[in-house]
């Protein structure tokens, strides 16, 4: 079995956050990060393969080039191979654009069972994972807090509000998995090394077929009109 994780770089928790008042745009240009959550989903697929269930774990990037850094880390978690989606066209894409890139990828991979993190620590979103299923038309499942694969069927315990679902789903599927499914790993010393000579892809739009009007401003389907400042409280006494 194929296992292809889907990871994002985001700006480090620590960093101030600005937007561009140019581009409207969140400012990346300071220090950055492998999403958390994301280390959630690598990690249940490195438990896949440390159990047998798996012979690779490829771990996937739409990001600028230096998010190359970002994926060394998951490399040095315990990832076979790494692809590093990277082209100035893919600049300001919003979901519509992204899940068209990175479905156009994991075409290409070929995988068996694709993970995703619940959700980035930058937008929050927690819906990217739901259209790019849409896009290969395959079953998806969020919210997963256990997962285990056998019988060419992928079964998951789903996160709900008033409890616990099962869920089965048959290979090739889409898992998004919350962040209480596991504890990632920290990478070792061995793992940090040995990062260094595992294959490192770098692919642009281009590679994958996608054209100018289907990704970046081109391709997105939303605008932002205007960024403001948020409006002051107004005139408040404090009462002990």
């Amino acid at each position: 079995m194929k296992v292809a994780v889907c990871v994002k770089e985001v700006p480090d928790a620590a960093a101030p956050k600005r937007l561009d008042p140019q581009t409207f745009r969140l400012d990346r240009g300071g220090a950055a990060a492998l999403n958390e959550f994301d280390t959630h989903a690598l990690e249940e697929g490195l438990r896949l393969k440390d159990a047998g269930g798996a012979e690779e774990v490829a771990a996937l990037l739409m990001g600028p080039g230096r998010a190359a850094d970002s994926l060394r880390k998951a490399l040095a978690m315990g990832a076979d191979r790494s692809v590093l989606i990277a082209d100035d066209a893919l600049a300001g894409s919003d979901l519509v654009a992204t899940s068209h890139v990175l479905a156009k990828a994991l075409e290409r991979e070929g995988a068996d069972l694709i993970l995703f993190g619940q959700q980035a620590a930058d937008s929050d979103g927690a819906v990217l994972w739901a259209a790019v299923a849409d896009r290969l038309r395959l079953p998806m499942v969020s919210q997963a807090a256990s997962l285990e694969v056998a019988d060419g069927k992928a079964k998951v315990k789903r996160q709900t509000e008033y409890g616990y679902d099962v869920i089965e789903a048959p290979l090739p599927c889409v898992v998004a998995v919350s962040d209480a499914i596991n504890e990632p790993r920290y990478p070792s010393l061995k793992g940090i090394m040995g990062a260094k000579k595992k294959p490192q892809e770098t692919l642009s739009a281009a590679d994958l077929g996608v054209q100018a009007d289907e990704a970046g401003e081109g391709g997105s389907r939303t605008e932002v009109y205007a960024v403001g400042e948020p409006p002051q409280r107004g005139e408040s006494r404090k009462i002990e």
